[in-house]
């Protein structure tokens, strides 16, 4: 056992998908793994071990924002030999072009988090995505037919901003989408030399409005999901 993670040595595979909600781990766990067996449940952050298409693969949330998803990234590399960590979560859209239900890669992440000014003295330090797995998952959409967008997205430290029209400077430099996990998976994967990418499915547009249902972003996005299980 970790600090954060009740499970033994051995109980998690070298590949694991992060969702940022327990719930949807849970939910890809029991619709997608052959034989899925439970290996956290403490602070009800449901973690999961199975097989897909004979492959060895897991599955565990992380919660909401660098912090949190920071803690368990660690835990995972250091105590339980991950190698290959795939964020599937849902973004917001800053730009026109990304439309609802679009699926995002996260080639890089730019930040309003204060963790690596605080890491790195003040200076920034640019997260980006492991070159391999972002490569890999170009090649099982292309062949999947699905289509995809990718660049750099921004990871917010705020869910509610004072400033609702503030997106729109960082629209303005091309940035695809917001959520909350991203830059803190990249910079643990980066320190301890494994891989890490962020896939998206866009569940609300900040420029049209649109939204989808926090129920269907529990149980939905299955071509997101498909993909991140074929990089394993």
């Amino acid at each position: 056992m970790s600090l954060h993670i009740g499970a033994k040595k051995g109980d998690i595979a070298e590949t694991i998908l992060l969702p940022g909600d327990p719930l949807r781990a849970k939910w890809i766990a029991e619709t997608f793994f052959e034989n899925p067996v439970c290996f956290n449940k403490i602070r009800n952050m449901y973690g999961y071990t199975g097989t897909y298409n004979g492959k060895r693969i897991s599955v565990m949330g992380t919660g909401m924002g660098v912090p949190s998803t920071s803690i368990y990234a660690h835990e995972l590399i250091t105590e339980y030999g991950v190698k290959n960590l795939i964020r599937v979560g849902s973004a917001g859209s800053y730009q026109n072009h990304v439309k609802i239900r679009d699926i995002v890669l996260a080639m890089a992440a730019s930040s309003s988090s204060g963790v690596n000014k605080l890491r790195f003295g003040g200076a920034d330090y640019a997260p980006t995505a492991s070159f391999y797995l972002f490569q890999k998952a170009l090649g099982v959409a292309k062949s999947k037919g699905i289509p995809l967008k990718a660049g750099n997205i921004f990871t917010s430290d705020e869910f509610y901003e004072d400033d609702f029209n503030a997106y729109k400077k960082w629209s303005e430099f091309g940035i695809l989408c917001v959520e909350m996990e991203t830059a803190g998976l990249y910079t643990i994967a980066a320190k301890h030399q494994v891989n890490a990418l962020t896939i998206l499915t866009i569940s609300d547009s900040l420029v049209t409005k649109e939204s989808i249902s926090s129920e269907a972003r529990e149980t939905t996005f299955k071509e997101m999901i498909e993909i991140a299980l074929e990089l394993a």
